[in-house]
């Protein structure tokens, strides 16, 4: 957890929060740092929001530090980070490396796989070819996921052989890297890191078969359960193994583990976000308040990351 005795209000001086930028996120974003920018204000802090899109970079020169609410590529991936570095101005979060990282599932699979985390079957769909190979392999159903995506777009669940090819074609319109990953029946969870905290975990309950983009946004049906209802002893091993996937892809700062738990009680690491939104009903401030923090502390804390963030200050 980032010491709340540690920098001081009077510390920040004058933050950017960047929002928008050009990602399929870009609506999400600008909500997010509308968000961002409202908490930190009402706790005095000298915020203006500032969209990569539609100013130049060097045009961050004249702020202090970066409070990053960009989703998905350039602001998630690595980009935007390695700028502000080039720059030497403080930001929010993870850095390059975990960045690049967190927004590469494949990637990251790979890492979980190598250390033994558990993670979903899974299959690189590098050409048409490669469908022949889902059944064999991984059988049915399948989530298809675009490689480098957030928000769940581009994805979408194969329940046979049929139905692969329209879904392949439907995520490469995302990404030209696509993979299918073994469906697991069960709960879905989501835990949120501030610091070196789990916060409470959230059990999501879709509205529809597996929470995508309209189940996240749209549908009023989705419910969010916090508590989760899970025992303490089960989440409290479920929070360690969201740090521990956490880590294996060099996230710090603060961010959210998605998981599933099937029906023999197993859970399986799905993906990482470095970014989440930030908005009232997002799912990180509502595992903050039920920890006790409201959105003002919540974004005053992760700001304060900045200040631990590759050693700039």
């Amino acid at each position: 957890m980032v010491d709340p005795t540690g920098p001081r209000v009077a510390d920040a001086g004058h933050v950017a929060v960047l929002a928008g930028g050009w990602s399929a996120e870009r609506e999400i974003s600008l909500k997010s740092g509308a968000a961002v920018l409202e908490a930190l204000r009402g706790r005095g802090i000298n915020a203006h929001g500032f969209d990569p899109r539609e100013r130049a970079l060097s045009a961050l020169g004249e702020f202090d530090r970066a409070f990053i609410a960009l989703h998905g590529r350039g602001g998630e991936d690595g980009v935007i980070q390695g700028a502000l570095e080039v720059m030497g101005i403080p930001y929010t979060g993870t850095g390059v490396r975990g960045s690049a990282l967190g927004m590469d599932k494949l990637r990251t699979k790979l890492i979980w796989r190598g250390l033994g985390l558990p993670t979903p079957a899974f299959l690189q769909l590098d050409s048409e070819a490669a469908l022949g190979r889902v059944e064999a392999e991984l059988g049915y159903p399948v989530m298809v996921k675009p490689n480098h995506e957030g928000s769940s777009l581009g994805m979408a669940r194969v329940n046979a052989a049929t139905e692969l090819l329209d879904a392949w074609h439907k995520a490469c319109q995302y990404d030209r890297e696509v993979f299918v990953e073994r469906w697991i029946s069960g709960r879905e969870y989501t835990v949120s890191l501030l610091g070196e905290q789990a916060l409470p975990a959230i059990w999501i309950e879709p509205a529809s078969e597996f929470y995508d983009f309209d189940a996240k946004y749209r549908a009023a049906e989705t419910r969010l359960h916090c508590p989760c209802g899970l025992s303490g002893p089960t989440e409290s091993a479920l929070a360690g193994l969201a740090v521990a996937a956490y880590e294996a892809v060099c996230g710090s700062g603060w961010g959210r583990v998605d998981l599933m738990r099937d029906a023999d009680g197993a859970f399986w690491l799905l993906e990482v976000n470095t970014v989440p939104g930030l908005t009232e009903h997002s799912l990180v401030p509502m595992a903050a308040r039920v920890a006790g923090l409201d959105m003002d502390e919540l974004v005053w804390r992760i700001l304060q990351t900045s200040w631990h963030s590759r050693g700039l200050q």
